[in-house]
């Protein structure tokens, strides 16, 4: 085997723009060949009706034809002759106003003089057509051609060639839909990769320019998610690793005097802790590094007991569960965390204004809701707040908030469990967030 033959074999991607540009000149093309046979073939019909020497536009046969009228005319007469001769007949004088084609639009009363033909015989001008007038025995007698219509040959011709332009059509658009067809599938992974789905990945099924902007998207994503979990294993193992100086500053703190700088030091420890707790459960969520531990609860009751703790709230809880209970699996730990940070938050923006906890339940979801009448969220905040680190309120003080992590892990919670979190609000108004977690059977 020669050295030629052993070389592996070289795929030349197909370029795009060729293809479409092949497809649009093949459909031009074919629609003016379409067009030129159809309007060549009526136009030889035409042709030969209109060269066709039929014997009444020469003056001896005008003669013949006035004769075999007659006069006074027999209109019946007339009338055969012009039906067979394809002629329009049109008869005038005091006592007769009848022409043989009643379509016909000839005013013969403007008929403008060109020549004279014979004593009795002129051609006359009505508009673009021309009519032979004999005057014979106090009668008129106007003959012209009829303009040759399609006949049924004609119209299958015309029927046909349009067939084929409606065709040529549709296979155009099909052949551009089918080759523009990895642009859709490019744009739902792009929305997928978006949405954090960073797993997903186009599939590459063509060699063309399409294919290598698929690759590029898929490269995109690889680099992205190696980028995302290298932060979160970097951070995760900061979090793990701060955890042994805090327990340290939480032994030193015990051996401190009380004071007021002992109460601060303790405040900040306890808020730094549980930064490290967030930190670190919803990089063990966000990851999959930790499956859930779930168990089978009554979801009302449950919810019910977890709010007992906040009765003491100065602005009032309200507790509205339905008469029926519903048994489902939840992870306890991880809905306990998620009402926790759902109720602290609305208990911090409530304005001291009644909050209530709603359950509810359809046939397939558990709606877990916390309504407040604080001063709620702009829109420009609502669609980031469920974002790691994002905060209405940028100065990070105690007193309006935390780190920016509480929705984000009550988010990955939700869809840990495999449902999801709404969030409802207007400014002025208050805020609803509701979790809908599905009900296995």
């Amino acid at each position: 085997m020669s050295a030629l033959e052993q070389a592996p074999s070289v795929t030349r991607p197909k370029s795009l723009f060729l293809r479409l540009f092949l497809i649009f000149s093949a459909t031009v093309i074919l629609f003016l060949i379409v067009i030129s046979l159809s309007l060549r073939q009526i136009d030889q019909n035409w042709r030969r009706e209109r060269l066709n020497p039929l014997p009444v536009f020469y003056l001896d046969n005008v003669r013949l034809l006035v004769d075999a009228i007659g006069i006074p005319p027999d209109l019946q007469r007339a009338e055969g002759l012009a039906r067979d001769l394809s002629l329009t007949i049109i008869i005038r004088s005091p006592h007769i106003n009848w022409q043989s084609d009643d379509q016909s639009d000839l005013d013969v009363y403007s008929a403008v003089f060109v020549r004279t033909l014979s004593d009795e015989a002129q051609m006359m001008a009505v508009g673009n057509e021309q009519v032979i007038r004999v005057a014979r025995g106090g009668y008129e007698y106007f003959l012209n051609r009829k303009a040759p219509s399609l006949s049924d040959y004609d119209y299958a011709v015309v029927y046909i060639g349009l067939g084929f332009a409606i065709f040529i059509l549709f296979s155009n658009y099909w052949l551009v839909r089918r080759l523009m067809d990895p642009v859709r599938r490019l744009r739902q992974g792009a929305e997928r990769i978006c949405a954090g789905d960073l797993s997903y990945r186009v599939e590459v099924t063509r060699t063309d320019e399409l294919g290598e902007l698929t690759e590029s998207v898929n490269h995109m994503a690889d680099s992205l998610q190696s980028m995302l979990e290298a932060k979160r294993q970097l951070l995760l193992a900061i979090s793990h690793e701060l955890r042994t100086p805090v327990t340290r500053a939480k032994l030193q703190l015990e051996f401190m005097e009380d004071s007021a700088l002992r109460e601060t030091l303790r405040d900040d420890i306890n808020e730094i802790d549980l930064l490290i707790s967030d930190l670190i459960e919803a990089e063990r969520l966000s990851t999959q590094h930790s499956a859930l531990i779930q168990d089978d609860v009554d979801f009302a009751d449950y919810v019910q007991m977890l709010a007992q703790q906040y009765q003491n709230y100065e602005g009032g809880l309200l507790l509205d569960v339905p008469e029926h209970d519903r048994a489902m699996q939840i992870d306890k730990l991880r809905v306990r965390l998620l009402l926790a940070n759902i109720v602290n938050n609305a208990m911090r923006h409530g304005q001291n204004r009644p909050i209530t906890i709603r359950v509810g339940f359809t046939e397939s979801e558990a709606e877990l809701s916390v309504i407040d009448q604080g001063e709620g969220i702009s829109e420009e905040h609502l669609k980031h707040v469920r974002e790691p680190f994002y905060r209405v309120d940028s100065a990070r003080q105690r007193n309006t908030g935390g780190f920016g992590l509480g929705l984000y892990l009550c988010n990955l919670i939700a869809e840990a469990h495999g449902g999801r979190m709404d969030i409802d609000s207007e400014p002025g108004k208050g805020t609803r967030v509701t979790v809908f977690l599905p009900i296995k059977d």
